[in-house]
């Protein structure tokens, strides 16, 4: 009986990833019945269930699957890899359930209509509307610089514990979801990571755990960067799955929040992205305006590139290759280069967010 079980569960794997494939192609149905329908429900009993622990219970379980996978490459050895015919079908049984349940849980999320159609908004733009626009970013973000430090030549220490800033990025959600319904945050799941120094190593700043719907912050990470960090991934927990969406929703939340470190922390990580995309186009252009940028907002800058050249190793390049690659799988082709396309979200958006104190309902485009 367990045999033929497992059978069933085989046969199933290619039956879910051929019915993914087709329900990938009808974005309207998944955004009105999954994203705007079952998985809120889903997600709130999740966070409900686990959201009151001080650690992460995904993290556990994600290392009893490790372990568990390890055990089970270390028995193949040590057999010789002899019945192939049922330990193949064992592993496929135990992908179709993970795939399955992947999906349900979660994964369909990135499959629901892209966030430009959602707020009727283009999704392109031209040189001279990003130019204008990573302007303003300059002029806001010296503004606040000069605002926190009163010199313009000293780095943004954030005066909060890493604790304070997981519970303040709660607040910046609550600050805005009268404006915008659907970054209504209820049950929260906001934790440290226990793998952030592995996290540091491999590149990444957290991940939401799609199985437990705890989002999780890299909490080595300076300062800084935690405000967007963590604004992140309560965005995919929401349910914007793709990256760039996230990365949207953490300059809403932090370019509008009440406290003006967040602020602050929001408007430099959007002219990030929109330097970068500017320097693609016009590098001469952007080096200019580099120069206009506040000398203390360069050092945090800089703070944040010697944090990850301090942690390089050999081994980084294969984890971002390797997440690329389960990109390009959930409907993000562009992979991890997928994050720049942010870019057009915030140049589109009106009206700009640094510009506003709430965020309209009805956005419209150009």
């Amino acid at each position: 009986m367990k045999q033929r079980t497992h059978i069933v569960l085989a046969i199933l794997l290619p039956v879910q990833i051929g019915l993914v494939n087709l329900l990938s192609r009808f974005p309207h149905f998944v955004e009105t019945y999954y994203s705007n329908g079952v998985y809120p429900v889903i997600s709130k009993i999740e966070r409900f269930l686990v959201g009151w622990t001080p650690f992460s219970i995904g993290d556990f379980l994600y290392a009893f699957l490790v372990i568990a996978l390890l055990r089970w490459i270390y028995f193949r050895f040590k057999t010789k890899f002899k019945t192939p015919k049922k330990w193949i079908i064992e592993a496929a049984a135990i992908l179709s359930i993970m795939y399955g349940v992947f999906h349900i849980l979660w994964g369909f999320n990135y499959y629901r209509l892209p966030l430009h159609r959602a707020l009727e908004i283009e999704n392109n733009y031209t040189t001279e509307e990003l130019m204008a626009f990573t302007k303003e970013l300059i002029q806001t973000s010296n503004s606040l610089q000069l605002q926190i430090t009163q010199d313009d030549s000293l780095k943004v220490d954030f005066p909060f514990k890493k604790h304070e800033i997981r519970k303040i990025t709660i607040d910046g959600f609550e600050n805005i979801e009268q404006e915008f319904p659907k970054l209504d945050y209820n049950q929260k799941s906001l934790k440290p990571s226990l793998f952030s120094i592995p996290l540091t190593y491999m590149g990444f700043n957290g991940y939401l755990n799609p199985f437990t719907n705890e989002a999780q912050v890299n909490n080595q990470l300076p300062k800084f960067k935690l405000p967007s960090t963590a604004s992140h991934e309560v965005g995919h927990q929401l349910g914007f799955a793709k990256e760039n969406e996230a990365n949207f929703i953490a300059c809403l939340v932090t370019m509008n929040h009440p406290n003006i470190y967040f602020r602050y922390a929001g408007n430099t990580f959007a002219l990030q992205y929109c330097l970068a995309e500017l320097h693609r186009r016009e590098p001469k252009t952007t080096e200019i305006l580099v120069k206009t940028l506040n000398y203390g907002v360069r050092l945090n800058y800089r703070e944040m590139d010697e944090f990850w050249e301090a942690h390089e190793n050999p081994f980084e390049p294969f984890f971002k290759i390797f997440y690329g690659s389960y990109l390009q799988v959930n409907n993000q082709p562009d992979g991890m280069k997928s994050y720049s396309y942010v870019v057009a979200l915030l140049v589109n958006y009106e009206p700009h967010p640094e510009l506003q104190k709430a965020i309209p309902t009805s956005p419209k485009g150009r």
